[in-house]
């Protein structure tokens, strides 16, 4: 009964030095916040939600095409031939910013537009979006994250947003018991439901990865309370691909994930397991289980950030990715990827596709025998940000590229790309390469038929070097072009903080 005490008493003891560790070193960063004349990240979401609800009325202005960035969302119009992209962040090395602009593509003009709405959902990345076709069509978007120019503040929402294509008005949902505040979660529509999945919280201090499902009626427009039994469950992770399938199950596959191995030491996992939720049809209530999934055909290799987009044809399609290798523990090398894989949902088998090479795409494992996706691999990226230590000693060791020589047409090797699928043909904007400590954000774009995987069209072409970068150790001066448009942009997107 002593001994039971005790240990109670050291719980409570571990709990408050915990709280005074977080407490200092939140004041911590309050004080180099205050030195560096940073203003409080929830004070600039309220400045940002004011601005937004300071507009009256819808403003389409013919534009260029967007600016580089990643995390972002984009989608086709579930009515007519377009895109629509909204948010995303860029980072030239010393500042980030995020962005709420809202782009229409006019797939047979070759035409973007820039919409404008008011009370409209502030700048943000990390978030997801869907359309619907009810009502003339629907857009839903929710969660996502708004950083500091530093990153030394993030802000993560938990809001829902509508926004009807026919008037192209936004409305924020108020329904209560939805899901918590989150960035790198996946939203997939099916059956007049939205599903949610997954994500992290990250506040600097600490951090949480999520693996709890969520459900909206597209009906009542009420937060479904749900029942999830069985004892299998997916660990934790953000970003991984998610998918409805034809017979009303969900599915996921991949991710990743961080944990704690040491103090000032992190361990990212590249996950490569696949499930399926599965609905009970014989319940009047909202009762699913979780049952692991063994794909067919080859596995792609184990990476994150991978870019995927469905199409009406039941089949996703995944494009990139980066899979890190072990230096040390505190050094890792990314090795990116620019092959495109086909998943049969029905099936599920992987095929991988050799675009100009139809007839002979890859759809058995004795072809890529390199290609094990058993192997155990590690990561430090999750599409949002990007860790600088990790690994395991189970790793594999240094290696050549273990993906496919790159296209000279196509796109160039990538993580985290935006894709989706519009009359049977896939679209691919932006992403990121890493090369020597130095990030790359795109904006090329690019278009594949499906029905003839003949080639890639290059719509806006890849220009290897997009924009100068900043080292962290420069004092950020810079005289250049890119320079002031990165300035400009980050003004129209209400990203000045200072």
């Amino acid at each position: 009964m002593g001994k039971k005490d005790k240990n109670k008493k050291k719980g409570k003891g571990a709990e408050k030095t915990a709280m005074k560790t977080d407490k200092k070193n939140a004041a911590k960063q309050k004080k180099i916040l205050e030195k560096m004349g940073e203003t409080d990240i929830a004070e600039v979401v309220a400045n940002l939600e004011a601005e937004q609800a300071r507009l009256k009325t819808v403003v389409e202005t013919v534009c260029p095409p967007p600016t580089p960035r990643s995390s972002f969302t984009i989608v086709s119009h579930p009515e007519k031939e377009e895109l629509i992209m909204f948010g995303g962040e860029f980072f030239n090395g010393q500042k980030i910013c995020i962005y709420n602009d809202l782009f229409f593509y006019n797939i047979a003009k070759n035409e973007w537009k820039q919409v404008q709405s008011p009370n409209g959902p502030t700048p943000r990345s990390g978030h997801q979006m869907v359309p619907v076709a009810s009502d003339g069509g629907q857009l839903w978007l929710f969660g996502g994250e708004h950083a500091s120019p530093s990153q030394l503040q993030f802000y993560h929402y938990k809001d829902l947003w509508v926004m009807r294509l026919k008037t192209k008005s936004w409305e924020k949902i108020n329904a209560p018991n939805g899901p918590s505040p989150r960035s790198g979660h996946r939203m997939v529509a099916s059956k007049k439901k939205l599903f949610v999945f997954g994500g992290f919280h990250d506040n600097n201090q600490s951090y949480k990865y999520h693996n709890d499902v969520h459900i909206f009626s597209l009906e009542s427009y009420t937060w479904l309370k749900i029942d999830v039994q069985g004892a299998i469950v997916p660990p934790p992770r953000s970003a991984c691909c998610m998918a409805a399938c034809p017979d009303g199950k969900i599915l996921i596959w991949g991710g990743y994930s961080k944990s704690q191995v040491k103090k000032d030491v992190d361990r990212g996992i590249t996950h490569t397991d696949m499930y399926h939720l599965v609905p009970d049809k014989t319940s009047p209530n909202e009762k699913f289980k979780w049952a692991t999934v063994k794909s067919g055909g080859i596995n792609p290799l184990p990476r994150s950030s991978v870019g995927c987009a469905v199409a009406a044809t039941n089949k996703a399609y995944c494009f990139g990715g980066v899979m890190d290798t072990e230096e040390d523990e505190e050094d890792l090398r990314g090795q990116f990827g620019c092959d495109l894989y086909s998943l049969d949902l029905a099936s599920p088998a992987w095929r991988l596709l050799e675009i100009g090479k139809a007839s002979k795409s890859k759809t058995n494992d004795e072809d890529m025998k390199e290609d094990d996706s058993s192997a155990p691999a590690q990561t430090t990226t999750d599409g949002v940000f990007t860790i600088t230590v990790g690994g395991s000693s189970s790793a594999a060791p240094k290696m050549p590229s273990l993906f496919k020589t790159p296209s000279k047409t196509g796109p160039s090797p990538r993580m985290n790309p935006g894709l989706c699928v519009c009359k049977g043909t896939l679209y691919m904007f932006g992403g990121i390469f890493e090369e020597d400590n130095k990030q790359y954000t795109y904006n090329d774009f690019y278009s594949l038929d499906l029905h003839k995987l003949g080639a890639w069209k290059t719509i806006i072409p890849n220009n290897s070097n997009p924009h100068d970068w900043i080292d962290s150790d420069s004092d950020g001066s810079s005289s250049s072009e890119n320079s002031d448009d990165d300035e400009s942009s980050e003004s129209d997107s209400d990203m000045d903080t200072d």
